[in-house]
């Protein structure tokens, strides 16, 4: 870019643009304090809405985060890493272990706003699990919070018929989780389908996942198989991208 298209830039681009680059150089360490709105009107000579577009480029790139009260802070990213393979494996969640244990480490984990109900399959998840319309179905739903930030929504469906009266319907499924109580009860899981997307989230997500504005969402479809290739549970996934890298590892 040349320093006549560099002028031409919006006054705000260009003081995000420095203070970008003072980031990627090192001059702002994650966790630091960015200069406020006040100290970019000073410096820059700008309106306080010239320097609060500055600031919200940053923190919709997801480079900055704002702290109610104290200011807007360089991002600490930690990420999620979320090992697609080896976090299904049946040794894992067939030993007691959560497929969460491949991701979180030794990180806090919380989940919340557990609802189990039962309902009348849509089209959508009837096609997904091979029911008919209107058959019911289990319905689990949760948010998992890690390090205090809640990062995924998930919501699980099951055929009510095959589930009812197990502790699948119940908030707490024990040991191993879902896939633990379905090898229980004979359809033990043993290929597993992911269909991948992004867009941008609707207004509960960003409340329920505290989202910035401008960040959007990884939505994930696994569909869980038997070995005779029978769908034993849709579960459906929201993230907030800016807490996840997704991980896959396998031979050539």
């Amino acid at each position: 870019m040349t320093d006549q298209d560099s002028a031409r830039r919006p006054k705000y681009q260009r003081i995000a643009d420095e203070l970008r680059t003072a980031i990627q150089s090192g001059a702002f360490a994650p966790g630091d304090r960015l200069p406020g709105e006040n100290d970019l009107m000073s410096t820059y000579e700008v309106a306080r809405m010239t320097a609060r577009q500055a600031l919200s480029v940053l923190r919709n790139e997801g480079l900055a985060e704002a702290r109610k009260g104290a200011g807007v802070f360089v991002r600490v990213f930690r990420p999620l890493r979320r090992r697609g393979i080896p976090r299904l494996a049946g040794d894992r969640w067939g030993s007691g272990r959560s497929v969460w244990s491949a991701d979180v480490e030794d990180r806090d984990l919380v989940v919340d706003q557990i609802e189990v109900a039962e309902t009348a399959a849509g089209a959508r998840v009837a096609g997904a699990l091979n029911l008919a319309p209107g058959a019911p179905v289990c319905v689990r739903s949760r948010r998992f919070v890690l390090d205090a930030k809640p990062v995924l929504l998930s919501v699980s469906y099951l055929s009510a018929e095959l589930v009812r009266g197990t502790p699948i319907t119940e908030r707490d499924t024990g040991p191993g989780g879902t896939y633990a109580r379905l090898t229980e009860l004979g359809h033990r899981p043993v290929r597993f389908r992911e269909e991948i997307r992004c867009r941008m989230p609707t207004a509960d997500e960003s409340d329920r996942l505290a989202l910035e504005f401008g960040t959007p969402v990884v939505l994930i479809g696994r569909t869980a198989f038997t070995g005779h290739g029978v769908a034993v549970e849709l579960n459906e996934m929201t993230l907030d991208s800016s807490s996840y890298v997704l991980e896959y590892d396998f031979d050539a």
